[in-house]
This record gives structure tokens, C-alpha cells and sequence, in this order.
């Protein structure tokens, strides 16, 4: 299927496009906070620790995502998004308070609720976006919001330190607090009819169970969930070692800003072919793929010229969301929708978690082990990772098929 017919379909779906607007609005926002989080901390208190922990606390609530995805399965969907959106934008005009070392306590609250919010949001949004979307274009749709995630990655950062310098961090919470509004406002425009949830039967902590059982127990997405697990701790391992590429292309420290950009376009162009390859390959070789192509451009980066360094920065964004995009888009057709909202947590948990144990590994390592020598094994387990996947589909590709042998 042509690539640019799939997505002209898409945009033209009402609920896809207004989804997708929702998508852009509020990752603006989050982009520009994420960032001016870190560098308000460091004013106010002159840590590099205490600024590194704003992004351990917007993570750490993934870790409840099996907990939190709960409450997207016992409630009606689309009510819930718009006032988790309105209540992040209520949340984030607490931060007009905090202007010395004695309030930071009320910015990192804030971001730990922030996180907590964040993934009842995801786990309600990739439920209703199951409903509300052709299933035949989950994996387009799918792939367009990785697009749109990573696309503002590139153009909102910069926006909020200009904001910040100018005005300070109270400015780009009200910014983020605007796009919340303006999300939610998106999201009461969707049609999409809603049977209300039957009432929970049992206690929340056997609903959590239920969601990581259906999603854990089954045959076809175990392999994607704990793919993208691995890699994405594997792919942060080597994302810890980027100071040490620069130093040896002889570079200053800055220069991994060019590197994460050259990453971040990686990462939006994928977004755009994600469906139609979907289509061709499924899930499991997709994913297998993707991961094969992080691997190689790991490895590559040990090399010291600039053009292959830049080189494996774009392919690393071109496969690392392929394994991303390929378990959301199965969980969204394999579970069913009273559970979906746990059952996308609980992924969110199992693939997001490696990736913060990842990056604090690789930091240690990185003092006591040549990069080099480190580059060379994280990307060939991520190799070696391919290649189970890849042989795990062609295995159960095989399996379906009919016998070719005549009965006797």
C-alpha cells in the first residue's frame, strides 16, 4: 500500500486526525517542561543530582503501571482524558509557587504526579484509540504518533529554554497548562461511542492481575513486550556511552546535541512508513528488523569518523521505535477492550522500566570499561535478540501453514 495514500486515509478520519492534533498539543507542552525542569532545579539549587532526579521522577510512576492502567479499564474513557487534562493543567499552576531551594519539593510533587498522570492518560488513549480507529490503520496511527511525539522533541525543547531564559520556569508550566487545556478541548470533540464499563467484581488489586495475566500469558505478544524490554535497556546502555563517542571524534560535549537530533529525525521518518511495513512483515519481523538495524548502528558508532557516527544516529532512530510501535499495535488487536487500558500499562512498565536501569548501568560501566568494547556487546545482544525474534516468527509461520505432505 502506497505510503502517502495511507496516510492522507488516516488524516482524513475524523477521530485519527483530532487524536493526532490531541498528540502534538500536549507533547509540545511536556517536550519544553521535560527539559526546563532539569535546568530550574540547577538554578534554584546549584545540584547536577537534584537536576538529573527531575527525570527519575517523571519515570518512576511507570513502574505503578500495571496499578494505574486500572482505573482507565473501570471508567468510560474519553470522560477520563479530558479531566486527567484539565487536572494537569490545574497541577502545573501550582509551579508559580516555587521560586527558591525551600519550594523544589513542590516541583518534584508535582512531576511525580505529572508521571502518574501521564500513564492513566496512555493507557486510556490506546483504548479508546481501539475503538475509535479502523483497525486496519492502528499500525499507521500507531506509527504517526511516534512521528508527532518525536517531531516535538526537536522544535519544543528550544522553545522552552527561550521561554525559560526570558521569563523564567513558571512561564513554561503556564505554556504545558495551555496545551493540557487545549487536549482536552481536542479530546471533547472526538465522536466515539462508549458502552459504560460493567461494574468491577472484584478488588483492584485481581483487576491489575487480570491485565498483566492476559498480557503476559499471551502466546503472540510476550516475545514483542519482552523484546522491547531488552532492547530498550540495551539501547540506553549505548546511550550512556555517547559522551565518550564525542570525546573520541574529538569533540566538545555539546556536540551529542546534534547526535540526538540526527536520532530524533530518525525516529519521526519511521512514524511515516511504520504501517504499510507492518502490513508486509507483521509484527514480529517488523520488530525484528528494527532492532536488527539499533544493533548494527550501535556497533558502527565505534567508529570515529563523524559522517558514520551521524550515520548510525539516524538509522538507531529509524529502528529503535520499530519494536515500540509493533507491541502496541498487537496488544491494541490481541486484548480485549475491558482490559486493554492494564494491559497497555502494564507493556508501558515491562518495556520503559529496563530503559531507566539501563542508562544508570551504562553510566558506571562506561568509568570502568573501553566504550568501544562496550559498543560491540550491547549491539550484538541487540543482534542476537533480532535473530530470536526473526526466528520466532518464521517458526510460527511455519506452524500455521498448511502441510504440504498428502495424508495417508
Amino acid at each position: 500500500m502506497n505510503t502517502s495514500w495511507t496516510v492522507t486515509r488516516l488524516l482524513r478520519d475524523r477521530n485519527a486526525a483530532l487524536y493526532l492534533t490531541g498528540v502534538v498539543v500536549s507533547g509540545f507542552g511536556t517536550s519544553a517542561l521535560w527539559l526546563v525542569s532539569g535546568v530550574w532545579v540547577k538554578d534554584l539549587t546549584g545540584s547536577d543530582g537534584l537536576a538529573a532526579l527531575c527525570a527519575a521522577a517523571l519515570w518512576t510512576p511507570t513502574l505503578l503501571g500495571p496499578v494505574l492502567g486500572t482505573l482507565a479499564d473501570r471508567v468510560r474513557r474519553k470522560p477520563l482524558l479530558i479531566g486527567v487534562n484539565l487536572g494537569l493543567a490545574g497541577l502545573l499552576l501550582a509551579l508559580w509557587t516555587v521560586g527558591s531551594t525551600a519550594s523544589v519539593w513542590l516541583l518534584f510533587t508535582v512531576l511525580v504526579l505529572y508521571g502518574a498522570a501521564g500513564v492513566v492518560e496512555d493507557a486510556a488513549n490506546s483504548a479508546l484509540v481501539a475503538a475509535a480507529v479502523d483497525p486496519a490503520l492502528l499500525g499507521d496511527f500507531n506509527g504517526l504518533r511516534m512521528t508527532a511525539r518525536e517531531g516535538m522533541k526537536l522544535v519544543a525543547p528550544l522553545t522552552g529554554a527561550a521561554l525559560y531564559t526570558a521569563y523564567g520556569g513558571p512561564s513554561v508550566a503556564a505554556l504545558d497548562a495551555g496545551t493540557f487545556v487545549l487536549a482536552a478541548g481536542v479530546c471533547a470533540l472526538l465522536r466515539v461511542r462508549e458502552e459504560r464499563p460493567r461494574p468491577a467484581t472484584g478488588s483492584w488489586r485481581r483487576g491489575t492481575a487480570e491485565g498483566v495475566r492476559l498480557l503476559w500469558g499471551h502466546p503472540d505478544l510476550r516475545p514483542l513486550v519482552r523484546a522491547g524490554g531488552v532492547t530498550m535497556c540495551l539501547a540506553s546502555l549505548g546511550s550512556s556511552l555517547n559522551y565518550a563517542v564525542v570525546d573520541a571524534l574529538g569533540h566538545s560535549p555539546a556536540y551529542t546535541g546534534v547526535m540526538y537530533a540526527v536520532q530524533g529525525a530518525g525516529s519521526v521518518a519511521v512514524g511515516l512508513v511504520s504501517g504499510p511495513a507492518l502490513r508486509r512483515l507483521g509484527e514480529r519481523r517488523f520488530a525484528a528488523y528494527g532492532i536488527a538495524l539499533t544493533g548494527i548502528a550501535l556497533v558502527a558508532r565505534a567508529v570515529p569518523y563523524d559522517a558514520v557516527v551521524l550515520a548510525c544516529g539516524a538509522a538507531g532512530g529509524l529502528g529503535l521505535p520499530c519494536v515500540l510501535i509493533a507491541a502496541y499495535t498487537a496488544v491494541q488487536r490481541e486484548i480485549p477492550a475491558a482490559a486493554l487500558g492494564r494491559a497497555t500499562a502494564t507493556a508501558d512498565t515491562l518495556m520503559f522500566t529496563p530503559n531507566v536501569i539501563g542508562l544508570a548501568v551504562g553510566a558506571a560501566l562506561v568509568e570502568l570499561v573501553d566504550h568501544r568494547l562496550l559498543l560491540a556487546v550491547f549491539g550484538g545482544a541487540l543482534l542476537a535478540i533480532a535473530g530470536s525474534l526473526a526466528q520466532r516468527s518464521a517458526s510460527r509461520t511455519a506452524a500455521r501453514s498448511p502441510s504440504d505432505a498428502n495424508p495417508a
